[in-house]
């Protein structure tokens, strides 16, 4: 029986029991048994802390303006997991996307009578392996690869890839992926494969671009540092969205050599990111970010003003995880906002709501107040804000994806 995209979202979620498991002997074994489709496109394989799903859109978009069949996959999704495996600029539908997982499953139950008691093939594996099996089925010649989490054991890190990018590295998942700036970016840069493309985001920390030219020195690579200013208007808001597309921009031009002008500025002016300064409202300018960490939450800060000039207040709703920096993130919004509303999300991982108004006065932030509920938040904000000023919802994006959920819905889980 063929699986519905419900069975195919089932199928996935059943597999979050088993949590994450690194190394990349699962992922070959699946290959394996799918008949290698990582091999039947090239790619460009994007890592980074920040930026990492901007910028495979982007380069994904450039790369179909000049005439590629262009594949892409991203993490994580916001409202459904067909999100996360794109064609030529648009998601996959949903009985292709329930087909091709039905299809890693397959794969995946056959691995997982090859492995050890109490291992099986996890939930990114088997949506990395349908990606990469649709993604060959339907003939892309070019796949963008956004890795999940590092690079060295990610999922994604089997593929051939003729360039490779890293957006940029922060002090994120260190648990997983080392304490230091070097050490993250040491594990990030193992997807460098020799006499590759190495195409590094503008502004990397010091640490992270010495790593990166040891590696490609050891490798063969050569080492192409994208420069600030697209030369292009960008569609996406935020002054951050102009320095991915100038990344973008970088690695298109490493996988195709010669860059067609006219072909960039479409792709620049069609250019949208779910998610990221999403405008879902105009009276109040209301916008969703998925800024979840420090340095994401500095570059939304940066953007701000350019967005609010010529409106009233500023008033922002905000959740955060307790694995997050949040007197960072909160340190970086609050000097550009003039109410907050705190609340929460559908993770239990979220920081209560009084802990962080707490935070926010211990920052000496704005007036605050507290509303658990995202959606109510929300209104509570727009009342605030009038219809002259702008409401930005960020710090988390479990609320930027619960937000875009009918109120009162459950959505998928995002790893």
């Amino acid at each position: 029986m063929s699986f519905s995209l419900e069975d195919a979202e089932r199928y996935l979620l059943s597999l979050e029991l088993f949590g994450m498991r690194f190394g990349l002997d699962r992922m070959r074994r699946l290959m394996t048994a799918l008949g290698h489709p990582e091999r039947k496109f090239e790619s460009i394989h994007v890592v980074g802390t920040n930026g990492k799903s901007s910028t495979v859109r982007m380069i994904a978009m450039i790369l179909t303006a000049h005439g590629l069949r262009t594949g892409a996959y991203l993490s994580p999704h916001l409202s459904s997991f067909v999100e996360r495996i794109r064609i030529d600029d648009a998601d996959l539908d949903d009985a292709a996307f329930a087909a091709a997982v039905q299809r890693a499953a397959h794969a995946a139950e056959l691995v997982d009578r090859s492995l050890g008691a109490g291992d099986r093939v996890t939930q990114f594996e088997a949506l990395t392996a349908a990606a990469y099996w649709e993604l060959a089925t339907r003939e892309v010649e070019v796949a963008v690869i956004e890795a999940g989490l590092g690079g060295r054991y990610d999922a994604t890190n089997v593929i051939p890839s003729r360039v490779q990018v890293l957006t940029s590295v922060g002090l994120e998942h260190t648990r997983w992926l080392g304490p230091t700036i070097a050490d993250i970016a040491g594990e990030k840069l193992d997807v460098v494969q020799p006499g590759g493309t190495l195409v590094l985001g503008y502004g990397l920390h010091p640490d992270a671009a010495r790593v990166a030219q040891a590696v490609a020195a050891e490798r063969g690579a050569v080492v192409v540092r994208a420069g600030l200013d697209p030369h292009v208007a960008v569609g996406a808001l935020g002054t951050f969205q102009r320095r991915n597309f100038a990344l973008a921009r970088a690695a298109a031009e490493a996988y195709l050599g010669e860059l067609d002008p006219a072909a960039v500025a479409r792709a620049a002016a069609q250019v949208r990111v779910p998610g990221r300064l999403q405008i879902v409202d105009t009276e109040p300018l209301t916008l969703l970010d998925g800024a979840h960490n420090q340095d994401g939450m500095r570059a939304l800060a940066e953007s701000l003003p350019e967005i609010v000039a010529g409106h009233g207040l500023v008033v922002a709703v905000v959740s955060i995880l307790d694995d997050k920096d949040a007197a960072g993130m909160l340190a970086a919004l609050l000097p550009a906002c003039d109410r907050l509303v705190l609340t929460s999300s559908q993770n239990p991982r979220a920081l209560p709501p009084p802990t962080l108004q707490s935070l926010a006065g211990q920052l000496h932030g704005p007036p605050s107040e507290t509303v658990r509920d995202p959606h109510a938040a929300l209104r509570r904000a727009r009342e605030l804000a009038g219809v002259d000023g702008v409401v930005i919802c960020t710090g988390s994006i479990y609320l930027v994806a619960d937000l875009l959920a009918p109120a009162g819905r459950r959505r998928a889980s995002m790893l």
